[in-house]
């Protein structure tokens, strides 16, 4: 049997565990040949297992007799069934609640928030082309000028190209990427022992958003904002307090890109 193309439908199916059993080899071929696929599986993953230390023993517990009573002394059919309406979007809040606090755990949103797919996209720019040697920019620093002007005119954002010496880090050079919600700029930056991280950013219209996401199979971390007219996302792998210490520098000069 040929192996068929998987989705992202077949995502949730194998996390529920709904995938047959005779594709479960093909389906995991096909996450090793697709990354971002393999990421967003493994995003899932961890999301689940949250939600399910939240809610431990919750879906477990008797209904309280009160309640019981309650609904066994309502004779009408459509007040029983307002009732167990009633019952089941408590239920329903009770999940949402403990969704958002494990959430807030974490820093991640659950569900395909503006946030969510910037960092998404710039997580996948950067695992992409920071491991590239040659052809990691389009345009290198040494062009700077073109660089910003090139990138400003695309992306409707007037950039600047953040100088990040004081972190240690040197501009490569950046290039222009395609996304679902327009035009976005990747700049490519390395330190002396050869680290990178890239700024993704592209136009919004979301005012005040902000947040950390990590990907967990890539070991990945992107601390995002969307405010200003426009989202960016500061791209890296790097221990402790320094990942966070270089997106501030560079969302600073950012947002002070904005207001000259």
């Amino acid at each position: 049997m040929n192996a068929r193309d998987f989705s992202d439908r077949d995502l949730h199916m194998g996390l529920d565990g709904e995938l047959p059993s005779d594709e479960r080899a093909d389906f995991e071929a096909w996450l090793e040949a697709n990354p971002d696929r393999k990421a967003m599986h493994a995003r899932f993953t961890a999301d689940r297992e949250r939600l399910r230390q939240v809610l431990a023993g919750t879906l477990d517990e008797p209904v309280p007799q009160k309640l019981r009573d309650a609904v066994a002394s309502e004779r009408s059919p459509a007040r029983t069934r307002w009732r167990w309406q009633a019952l089941a979007a408590a239920v329903l809040l009770v999940a949402g609640l403990a969704a958002g606090y494990a959430a807030g755990l974490t820093g991640l949103v659950f569900g395909e928030s503006a946030g969510d797919r910037l960092a998404e996209n710039a997580i996948e720019a950067h695992a992409m082309y920071s491991a590239e040697k040659r052809h990691a920019v389009e345009v290198p620093a040494s062009d700077e000028e073109h660089l910003k002007t090139w990138l400003s005119n695309r992306t409707g954002v007037p950039l600047v190209l953040p100088d990040l010496s004081a972190q240690q880090f040197a501009l490569l050079g950046g290039r222009l990427l395609p996304t679902a919600e327009g035009p976005a700029a990747m700049l490519l930056y390395e330190d002396g022992s050869g680290e990178r991280v890239s700024i993704f950013i592209r136009a919004s219209s979301m005012a005040k958003v902000w947040g950390k996401y990590e990907s967990v199979a890539d070991a990945i971390t992107a601390i995002y904002w969307l405010d200003k007219g426009f989202g960016c996302a500061i791209v890296g792998a790097l221990a402790g307090d320094r990942m966070s210490d270089v997106a501030r520098d560079a969302w600073r000069q950012l947002l002070a890109g904005q207001q000259t």
